[in-house]
């Protein structure tokens, strides 16, 4: 198959390209804003896109003619200061997509949304695919992936004869991450090992999160594209991380406290710009619901091979070590990379984009 992956650099794009190359037998195009050079960008054509503007609707074009599908990865996170460039990444990057793959008529394309797409929960209990994907409205990444949601639910009504599938993972980690989510949720004067010294977490016992390991994520991709199955797919882990479950991660004693006295901290931290995070992500915790995997695993045949606290503890340890991947995205993290980084382009949190 020939199959285009966007956002083909990032935390899950990395892996799916190195899954589906490993198969021997596709014909990979990957678009990132800045693709890999030298060794690890053999076996697959790269072309730079920025889905951010409408100067890549030409390049996009090019890229999806004659693909058998799309892979849909690319997103935001940073910087969180500035929602108008991460509105124009992620619905108007979607949008970008899908009259791309219209214009050249893929056959197939598969986005991928996230739990935060989904309405707040009402109970603890799993909900299936149908619960409805309007988002949390506090959180600004949760309202990006409900409106990317509804631009496919138009896409699909209109007609056009692509089979879609939507995968809604929850919060999908792995060790190599953890330079990259340094950079994003640490800052820049804070070495990685002081994560390896916190000795109290002062947070809301209540907190309860599904996450879900990288690789079966991209195991998930595989399925989809060889099954060429359509709809919605809940992808996570067996046991949800909650706030004691991170407490243990980080070696440090729980501490409860109410998510309203945490959120006005982090809300002024964040207005501050002492930190990089908005209150949208805690407020996202709180109201995510767990998921019921139960479609991938009959349809897709596809089961977690880790654990919520195990992809957590990997996680943090990578963040502890600012493990790293080969992709610009992934690239190691250091205090002093970190601090040139802020005088050149600016913080993090409101760095412009080169």
């Amino acid at each position: 198959m020939r199959i285009v992956v966007t956002g083909a650099t990032g935390n899950i794009g990395s892996v799916v390209v190195q899954r589906l190359r490993a198969e021997g037998t596709h014909e990979l195009v990957g678009l990132a804003r800045r693709p890999p050079h030298g060794p690890d960008g053999r076996g697959v054509d790269w072309r730079p896109v920025d889905l951010s503007t409408e100067a890549c609707r030409d390049a996009l074009a090019e890229a999806f003619t004659g693909a058998d599908a799309v892979v849909h990865l690319a997103w935001g996170f940073q910087p969180s200061h500035d929602l108008a460039y991460l509105a124009r990444l992620g619905i108007g990057g979607t949008r970008r997509v899908l009259r791309a793959v219209a214009e050249t008529r893929v056959p197939h394309l598969v986005h991928m949304s996230s739990v935060g797409a989904y309405s707040p929960k009402q109970d603890d209990r799993p909900v299936d695919e149908s619960w409805p994907t309007d988002g949390v409205p506090s959180s600004r990444y949760s309202r990006h992936k409900s409106a990317a949601e509804h631009l496919l639910d138009r896409y699909e009504a209109s007609g056009t004869g692509t089979l879609v599938t939507r995968l809604r993972p929850g919060i999908v980690g792995r060790r190599a991450a953890g330079s990259s989510l340094l950079r994003y949720g640490v800052p820049a004067l804070v070495p990685a090992r002081a994560l390896g010294l916190v000795p109290v977490l002062p947070m809301d016992r209540g907190l309860s999160i599904p996450m879900v390991h990288t690789d079966d994520v991209a195991e998930a991709i595989a399925a989809v594209l060889h099954r060429r199955a359509a709809g919605p797919f809940n992808l996570a882990a067996d046991t949800p991380v909650t706030a004691a479950v991170i407490a243990d991660a980080l070696g440090a004693r729980l501490v409860h406290v109410p998510s309203a006295v945490v959120r006005a901290v982090m809300s002024a931290a964040w207005h501050a710009r002492l930190q990089q995070v908005d209150t949208g992500w805690l407020d996202m915790g709180f109201a995510l619901p767990t998921l019921d995997t139960t479609r991938a695993r009959t349809e897709l045949d596809w089961a977690p091979t880790k654990d919520g606290p195990d992809v957590l503890a990997e996680v943090v340890g990578g963040m502890r070590e600012a493990a790293s991947g080969r992709t610009p995205v992934l690239r190691p993290r250091t205090v002093p990379g970190a601090l040139g980084d802020a005088i050149l382009h600016g913080p993090v949190a409101v760095r412009r984009r080169p």
